[in-house]
């Protein structure tokens, strides 16, 4: 495999995309929080001393998407057209899974702001919720699904265990 982010000398570069082709590109990923039952219960409640913990943690979420270029070496700068980030709670797992998708109309691809926007949402949540429950869990990030570009369309088959 051609690692692209590497010249014939192995020393890193950011990859010209300046002659690829402007197409409409979407990236969706995932990923969850586990906590203890009396710490999702107050979440769900509202009851958390730090406020809504999942509204601030949407917000975050989205700009920390838009950020990813100063966060990750060696990404792109994206015009971003979309940026979402939506949470499902899960109480049979005491889990709250985050959903981030981001689209640009670009030359380069968007699944790393939509990862950085589900890592920074379930950061947040566990920043607000630690005086409740240290012992939280993020795990199960992944990138769903990516299309456009050269390399089209793009769906994780992650079958998760509960």
């Amino acid at each position: 495999m051609d690692f692209s982010h590497f010249d014939e000398q192995g020393n890193a570069w950011m990859v010209d995309v300046g002659g690829k082709e402007e197409t409409k590109r979407e990236a969706t990923a995932r990923g969850s929080i586990f906590m203890s039952p009396e710490c999702l219960k107050m979440v769900k409640e509202g009851s958390v001393k730090k406020g809504d913990v999942l509204g601030v943690a949407r917000v975050a979420g989205i700009m920390g998407a838009k950020r990813t270029s100063e966060l990750i070496p060696l990404c792109h700068l994206l015009n971003l057209t979309k940026l979402t980030v939506d949470f499902t709670i899960h109480e049979e797992t005491n889990e709250i899974e985050a959903v981030c998708t981001a689209r640009t109309t670009g030359r380069t691809g968007v699944e790393m702001e939509a990862l950085t926007g589900v890592n920074v949402a379930l950061l947040t949540i566990y920043d607000m919720c630690k005086a409740v429950d240290k012992s939280m869990e993020m795990s199960h990030i992944y990138l769903e699904h990516k299309s456009g570009g050269k390399s089209g369309e793009f769906y994780n088959e992650v079958r998760r265990q509960r």
